[in-house]
């Protein structure tokens, strides 16, 4: 124990390797980002937006109950295993979904897909905070965001440039086969446990263990409920996003090649932009920076219905992006220092739970709404829900210091 070491400096080959997992974590969900929504009607003959979005409906409750369990059982087990596991379960994800011969099988490709970003990307999560210690969370985790969504653009970006040029399969799927040999390389090889690390900052950590884990993290703790409630609707909307915008710029008459390009902007400035922000995190006020890009989600999202031409969405998709990169690395650092580091991954998958059930929560909400009363209508509301969020951290949420046991 006296030879583990906590700092980014002290642990930075550990953490190189753990960014570059993790961005091949994140193009697994880029590999159908831009062009799993098409290939519903064009291929399956799907119509009704509700079954549609229903490949993020899985997607999202998998994952959801994935984090529940990766961070219960990453204290017993170790986060190497969970990572590992993780990419085992990705590996039929690519071969699924480029013979699949009808959309239920889809839908067990994306059950999957979920399963193996609950594993993988919450395991990569907490060991960087394991590795960096409590002084640049906000970088770590900035940096562990940035390399996932940045790779979450470009991958899009690929498979949606494939697509226009060889059809929507097999071929942009092939990617996905070389993500997951990647990923599992170099998460049996060169990844090592940190569990050591987090029991060693335990050991001098005063913040307060909680009571009750899993009800203080949903909403009774005024901190940790505020962030949570947050990181729902932050990937409500990103459901909405990830399931709509294709669909919307298809009915606008966009190329496929146009529409990977607009779909990618806004995961790439998401990425991209944490490299900035997570510091951001480590040096300002969470709630404030929380706020300001709840809001500015809120306010993107509801100008999205008067959009016109493509400058006018890719500059939304930008300011979008910016909007989500404020927000979430402050949304881990501020759930880490909260947190007991010996609570921390429970913590962590508690929140990651809710989180993103938001996928599921904002896809079936989405479909139904656009169904009944069209795709600007659906958007509307989803700003509307952000707004909401924005104000419940301005109004609940502590300033400053953490509240281990603050109630509402």
């Amino acid at each position: 124990m006296n030879s583990v070491k906590l700092g980014l400096k002290e642990n930075w080959q550990q953490f190189l390797f753990l960014v570059l997992v993790n961005a091949f974590v994140g193009g697994m969900v880029g590999l159908e980002r831009s062009i799993l929504p098409e290939m519903a009607q064009q291929e399956f003959g799907l119509v009704v937006k509700t079954a549609i979005l229903s490949f993020i409906a899985v997607f999202g409750i998998t994952k959801a109950i994935t984090n529940y369990y990766t961070g219960a059982l990453a204290n017993k087990y170790g986060r190497k295993k969970l990572l590992i596991l993780g990419w085992l379960v990705g590996i039929p994800i690519p071969f699924i979904l480029m013979l699949a011969p009808n959309w239920n099988w889809i839908l067990f490709a994306n059950a999957l897909l979920g399963i193996n970003q609950g594993m993988a990307w919450s395991s990569t999560v907490v060991m960087k905070i394991d590795l960096v210690g409590e002084k640049q969370r906000g970088f770590a985790m900035g940096i562990n965001e940035f390399a996932g969504y940045l790779s979450v653009g470009i991958v899009a970006l690929l498979t949606g440039w494939v697509a226009d040029v060889y059809g929507l399969r097999p071929y942009p799927f092939y990617i996905g086969v070389g993500l997951v040999v990647l990923g599992l390389f170099f998460s049996l090889f060169f990844v090592k446990e940190t569990q050591q690390h987090a029991l060693k900052e335990g050991r001098k950590s005063d913040i307060p263990r909680l009571k009750n884990i899993f009800w203080e993290t949903t909403w009774a703790n005024k901190n940790l409920g505020s962030v949570t409630q947050a990181g729902l609707i932050n990937n409500l909307n990103d459901g909405m996003v990830w399931g709509v915008f294709p669909l919307l710029l298809s009915n606008q008459h966009f190329s496929t090649r146009d529409i990977g390009i607009l779909v990618a902007i806004y995961p790439a400035i998401w990425g991209l932009g944490q490299l900035y922000t997570g510091k951001l995190a480590d040096q300002y006020d969470k709630k404030n920076l929380l706020f300001i890009g709840m809001l500015v989600q809120a306010v993107t999202l509801v100008l999205f219905v008067w959009a016109d031409g493509f400058y006018g969405y890719a500059i939304l998709a930008g300011t979008l992006g910016i909007g989500t990169a404020i927000v979430y690395p402050t949304f881990l650092a501020s759930i880490a220092e909260n947190s007991h580091p010996i609570d921390r991954p429970k913590t962590i998958g508690i929140f990651r739970l809710w989180r993103d059930l938001g996928y599921a929560i904002g896809a079936i909400l989405t479909g139904v709404i656009a169904d009944s009363f069209g795709i600007s209508s659906a958007i509307l509301l989803i700003g509307l829900l952000t707004f909401v969020s924005a104000m419940i951290i301005w109004r609940r949420m502590s300033a400053g210091s953490p509240v281990s046991t603050g109630r509402a």
